[in-house]
């Protein structure tokens, strides 16, 4: 309600001004202004008929006008006088002025609209009004003044008939509502004005169908007594409702007297009703819409694998929007592929597949190579109808065709199959395109996630030395485990560093990424150039120290080194540098473990470092294993895998050649939590397989 105005005028008149919404709720609001104004000037003899006209004249306005409607409220000691103005565009049917319809049968006067036959029939006098921004509709009721008992006789025209509708009896007809807006309520409430219009014009039953447009076609939603007869004078009034809604009200009652104009008021009434479920039903598909956008997103959003995401696409569609979905996506040529495809029934997918293959020109494919080229919606194929073993089937095979873009890249086509029952309508279509918008993103996403992939473990090898030197005596077997799509700063090597003699490195550079790769890169090159000209470790750690606090980015690294010489009788001798890495693990050949190595200061922090250095024996059967904090801090919830285990791991490996033991050791890491790991994984053995 936008606000009210009122005024007394010299007369003593009372006038009452308001300008209430285009809502279902104008009606009662309407009635209260009348109520209310009728209380004040003590004119409450004329209750009954004002609330009736009035709440006729805002209903019809809000049916079939669609505007803000203005009333006006006029009462003085002989009357009242209300005017309902709506702003709709249009001619208007011009009514003249006229007295009060003494007429019995309210159908005589119908033709002048069937919206003031009730107006026609209870008001004194009754008009319209016409201004430049809308027109009216106003009545006038007089106070009747109290007869004195007089003897009279009555002429037989003026005698009204006992089957005439009492004031009361409208009155009530067009006032009830439903309890709640639900199905069940909005059902019986047609059942229940069925029943009142029954009683007031003698109908002996009647009934409401509805078709909500859902494909279901016109079903029954209410009755009262017995169904109208095929045979017989019925009353069949249709329901002013929008698309998609349709339906009628039909009574069986001869279309005489008051039957067909109330019909008509009742079917009207209904209407507004149907109409308030119309937009209910509305809302609530839309808000199922979006809950099921938000949820096909995030599943979209939690598969980064190209061939995983797309298989989950025909999924999400299918059953929901269509009876199947194929999802098709272009090659290199720019030619489509069909990647995954669904269908409701299962046993009708090898009979999709060899649909979607026709390379006909009036084919699925052809449709779909049309929507991808032009970057548009296409529609595609129909339903015909064809026979197997002898009984009729129906093969659908219309759609639609919507293209995959992403970032301005056309990916494919994702094309959906109505269901044999139901056609797609606009708002499906729309959350088509929208399910096809978010499919493509995510498939572009995967792509790059995998390319990313890719990348990082091509770069990844690269870092890392492919193969180890095979050497008789001396086993050297080494597992890795990359994480994610970014390259990590685990490295292993082993350089041969003279005769009998080799250079064993394992690396940890902080952080990920392309550029702790090329300070990987850097330290691994800068350690084989090293070697090959002979230095010794302690130089070559100073070196690599240096080179890092030059040029490597604020980096960091920790550094396991040692020198391996085989001696004449077989044992191998180790001298172990850690450069602020974790102690590697002995393991001798009767089973027994410790940690070896004095830790000292990591390369690129600091300008001098300290590196002490300890020498190891391994005789025939012992081992020295590497790794990096991959391993110890392999994560399960709070619990760390730590140095601990990984030494009571390596115990009951004793005897075990050198690549048994190293992938020994990567499962028991692994399997030590569900979770991926979080850092890379590197292990380094050396064993002396000395008999």
């Amino acid at each position: 309600m936008h606000g009210v105005s009122a005024s007394d005028t010299p007369m003593g008149d009372l006038v009452r001004r308001v300008r209430l919404p285009n809502d279902r709720r104008t009606p009662a609001a309407a009635r209260a202004l009348v109520r209310s104004v009728l209380e004040e000037a003590r004119l409450d003899a004329l209750l009954n008929e004002a609330l009736l006209l009035t709440t006729e004249l805002s209903t019809n306005a809000v049916v079939h006008a669609n505007t803000e409607l203005d009333i006006e409220v006029s009462a003085d000691r002989s009357g009242l006088t209300v005017t309902v103005t709506d702003f709709a565009p249009g001619p208007v049917e011009q009514l003249a002025v006229g007295p009060r319809n003494e007429s019995v049968d309210i159908g005589e006067v119908a033709e002048r609209g069937r919206g003031l036959l009730l107006v026609d029939h209870f008001a004194s006098r009754w008009g319209t009004v016409h201004e430049g921004t809308g027109k009216g509709v106003w009545f006038r009721l007089e106070r009747q003044a109290v007869p004195e008992p007089t003897t009279a006789v009555v002429p037989a025209g003026n005698v009204v008939e006992a089957g005439t509708p009492s004031v009361g009896a409208l009155t009530a007809l067009l006032q009830i509502n439903p309890e709640r807006q639900t199905d069940e309520a909005l059902a019986e409430f047609a059942t229940d004005l069925l029943s009142r219009l029954a009683r007031l014009t003698g109908a002996a039953g009647g009934v409401v169908r509805l078709d909500r447009g859902d494909g279901n076609g016109r079903q029954l939603l209410a009755r009262h007594g017995r169904a109208p007869r095929e045979d017989a004078d019925t009353i069949v009034v249709p329901l002013s409702v929008h698309r998609p809604y349709s339906g009628e009200l039909e009574l069986d009652a001869a279309p005489t007297g008051y039957a067909q104009p109330l019909a008509t008021i009742v079917a009207e009434r209904f209407s507004l009703h149907l109409e308030n479920d119309r937009l209910r039903r509305i809302d609530l598909r839309r808000q199922t819409w979006l809950t099921f956008l938000a949820e096909a997103s995030e599943l979209l959003a939690q598969s980064l694998d190209v061939n995983l995401t797309m298989a989950l696409i025909p999924q999400l569609v299918v059953p929901r929007l269509g009876q199947w979905c194929a999802v098709h996506t272009t090659d290199a040529w720019g030619r489509l592929q069909l990647a995954a495809a669904t269908h409701a029934d299962e046993g009708a997918l090898a009979q999709l597949h060899e649909t979607l293959a026709d390379p006909g020109p009036d084919a699925i494919l052809a449709r779909l190579e049309e929507a991808s080229r032009l970057g548009t919606q296409v529609m595609f194929g129909a339903s015909t109808e064809s026979s197997r073993g002898g009984k009729p089937q129906i093969k659908t095979a219309e759609g639609f065709a919507v293209p995959l873009v992403a970032r301005g890249t056309r990916l494919g086509t994702l094309a959906v199959g109505r269901h044999i029952r139901h056609r797609h309508d606009a708002e499906e279509v729309a959350v088509l395109e929208d399910v096809a918008r978010r499919a493509a993103l995510a498939i572009d996403n995967a792509r790059i996630h995998d390319e990313r992939h890719k990348v990082a473990r091509t770069l990844q090898a690269s870092l890392l030395p492919p193969a180890l030197p095979k050497v008789d005596g001396v086993g050297f077997a080494a597992e890795y485990v990359p994480t994610g799509s970014e390259v990590g700063g685990d490295f292993y090597d082993v350089v041969p560093s003279g005769e009998n003699r080799w250079l064993v490195v394992v690396g940890d550079v902080s952080g990920k990424g392309v550029q702790a790769a090329t300070v990987t890169g850097l330290v691994r090159d800068v350690i084989r150039i090293l070697v090959d000209d002979g230095k010794p470790m302690t130089e070559i750690l100073c070196r690599v120290n240096r080179t890092l606090v030059q040029r490597g980015g604020g980096r960091y690294c920790t550094l396991a080194m040692a020198s391996v010489q085989q001696e004449a009788d077989g044992t191998l001798v180790v001298c172990l540098h850690l450069a602020g890495h974790d102690r590697a693990v002995l393991v001798r050949a009767d089973g027994k473990t410790s940690f070896v190595g004095e830790g000292g200061t990591a390369l690129g922090l600091l300008e001098t470092i300290a590196s002490p250095d300890a020498e190891v024996r391994l005789g025939a059967g012992d081992s020295l294993i590497f790794y990096t904090d991959g391993v110890t801090e392999r994560r399960r919830g709070r619990e760390l895998f730590g140095t601990t285990r990984l030494r009571e791991a390596a115990g009951p490996l004793a005897g075990y050649p050198a690549d048994v033991m190293a992938a020994r050791l990567r499962s028991i890491t692994i399997n030590f939590s569900v979770e991926e790991p979080r850092d890379d994984i590197a292990i380094l053995v050396l064993r002396n397989d000395l008999s």
